[in-house]
């Protein structure tokens, strides 16, 4: 019985992610940051999206670009698009790292063939948001880069 009980029970981590999720949903982001850092802590991409928002727009937490970027990269390395399309942003704004379209288009670029449905068309828009600022060269590179991106290769600013 023991045995089946372990099987069933869903993971704490998964418990902990779904409080912190819903709890940034609902704008309950003091909550949100207590379930998502432990999270965050031992690397779950979507904990280290959410945390990223979260400085990044001082939700909950000091605003703080700098440390939006450090959750986004860690979270973009592991592919995920949430994060990816938010690096894409911080690098077409400037905010916490050196404005550079070519990366920008990049993660945003990986972000929308990564996702699917809304999420895919909404990251689409704002990859060809950020390409009509580029050179047809730029808008190349970027391809380059996001095809021969390899996740867990570390970001550096």
């Amino acid at each position: 019985m023991l045995v089946l009980a372990v099987i069933v029970a869903p993971p704490a981590n998964a418990d902990a992610l779904s409080r912190g999720a819903a709890a940034f949903d609902r704008g309950d982001y003091i909550r949100a940051a207590q379930d998502l850092v432990p999270l965050a802590e031992h690397g779950n991409a979507r904990a280290l999206g959410l945390l990223g928002f979260m400085y990044e727009h001082g939700f909950g937490v000091p605003q703080a670009y700098e440390a939006a970027f450090d959750f986004y990269c860690r979270a973009a390395v592991q592919g995920d698009p949430f994060a990816q399309a938010m690096l894409g942003l911080l690098y077409d704004k400037g905010h916490g790292v050196h404005h550079d379209y070519i990366q920008a288009y990049k993660w945003l670029n990986l972000a929308a063939a990564a996702a699917s449905g809304r999420e895919r068309d909404t990251y689409t828009r704002l990859r060809d948001a950020i390409a009509s600022k580029m050179s047809r060269d730029e808008i190349v590179v970027g391809q380059r880069l996001a095809l021969s991106w390899v996740p867990g290769t570390p970001i550096r600013p």
